[in-house]
């Protein structure tokens, strides 16, 4: 299984999901009848024609809950001649937390970290009206939950000129950093999709849903091509990040063991 995903390398960068990232070619011919979960003792693994396989670095393919199993496996089952990495964001997030995220949890915290001072949220466009309008009604119930849930108050401005934030604020923000790996790297890789530390966090704790912080994410984007035309391109990348974007949103709803950061709320779409 080595050659599948050869571009997880043993020794991953610090960026998690950049490695993920990386695979984006066919490698091989599909040699494997289906995919399925057994239960053994690094959890719920991934097995093809009943046998284990496992990550770049050699660790088993396992999962801590059975729906990302499941649904890892549906990935490989959905595989035609090819066998195409890029259409199966939940393993390729599995590799990097497996091989990458719980070899050094404390650095990829400190990367989330870094977010919060120059956070997406923080630097509001001064017209015209309706843009500015819809950045206050995506932007700013996430700086609510972060100032009531978190503790964290923030200050936004206009323009590109850097803003200093509260050190209360900040700490009380890298606080909720979870630590669990599985966790920690659906936290990061929401981060480096939407440029936006505090969507991550209200994600992982069921503040906002999925769609609703992909939206919050592209406010600008999306305000562009209303007024521009949409780019082909664009949407297609826009939408294999989403399926990223998916991918990390399900470990955090499923997976991961609860390390006291997650409020199991139902996620309602701010």
């Amino acid at each position: 299984m080595r050659d599948i995903f050869e571009t997880f390398v043993a020794d991953p960068p610090l960026d998690p999901t950049e490695s993920a990232r990386r695979n984006m070619r066919t490698l091989r011919r599909r040699f494997y009848t289906a995919a399925g979960v057994v239960e053994g003792p690094s959890g719920f693994e991934i097995a093809l024609d009943g046998r284990p396989i496992r990550t770049p670095a050699r660790h088993l393919l396992a999962f801590p809950d059975r729906g990302l199993a499941d649904a890892a496996a549906a990935e490989w089952d959905a595989q035609q001649e090819f066998i195409e990495p890029a259409c199966m964001p939940l393993t390729r997030l599995a590799n990097t937390i497996i091989d990458g995220v719980a070899a050094a949890p404390d650095a990829v915290a400190a990367e989330v970290a870094k977010y919060f001072g120059s956070d997406l949220l923080f630097y509001r466009a001064a017209g015209p009206e309706r843009l500015v309008a819809r950045q206050q009604q995506l932007w700013d119930p996430v700086l609510k939950w972060a100032q009531t849930a978190l503790g964290a108050h923030f200050v936004t401005g206009t323009g590109v000129m850097p803003l200093l934030q509260p050190e209360q604020a900040l700490a009380a923000a890298r606080a909720a950093i979870p630590h669990e790996p599985w966790r920690l790297g659906a936290v990061h890789a929401v981060t480096t999709l939407t440029g936006s530390a505090l969507l991550a966090l209200a994600l992982a704790h069921g503040a906002v849903g999925c769609e609703a912080a992909w939206a919050a994410a592209h406010v600008d984007e999306d305000w562009n091509m209303e007024f521009w035309g949409e780019d082909t391109l664009a949407l297609q990348r826009r939408a294999f990040r989403f399926a990223e974007m998916q991918a990390a949103a399900k470990v955090l709803a499923d997976g991961g063991g609860g390390d006291g950061v997650a409020e199991r709320n139902s996620a309602a779409e701010m």
